[in-house]
């Protein structure tokens, strides 16, 4: 596949993700950063297994950037889900037991 063809399924892609992402309600975000979460460990994976047989210095360069990428992404999905799990905990929750 040449570069235009990935280049073009990469921009569909960020359109489509984002207009799929900014029609979910607010109460179904936390159950899908849930399972975005667990998506972007699969990937995490895959990205370090690719660093790991990579020969061409290219390949390594992107793959290497694709864990630094992969591995912003999950922790910050969990961040963002903590936060979230965060606003629907009641006041007394949040002070502590007494």
């Amino acid at each position: 596949m040449d570069g235009i063809s990935l280049l073009t399924i990469t921009v569909l892609a960020v359109f489509v993700g984002f207009e799929v992402v900014s029609k979910v309600s607010s109460t179904l975000h936390t159950p899908l950063m849930s399972g975005a979460n667990a998506i972007h460990g699969i990937i995490l994976v895959g990205a370090i297994i690719v660093a790991g047989q990579a020969a061409d210095p290219l390949v390594l360069a992107v793959a290497l950037l694709a864990v630094v990428l992969a591995t912003a992404n999950l922790v910050g999905g969990f961040v963002v889900t903590d936060r979230m799990l965060e606003m629907f905990r009641g006041r007394r929750d949040r002070e502590g037991p007494r």
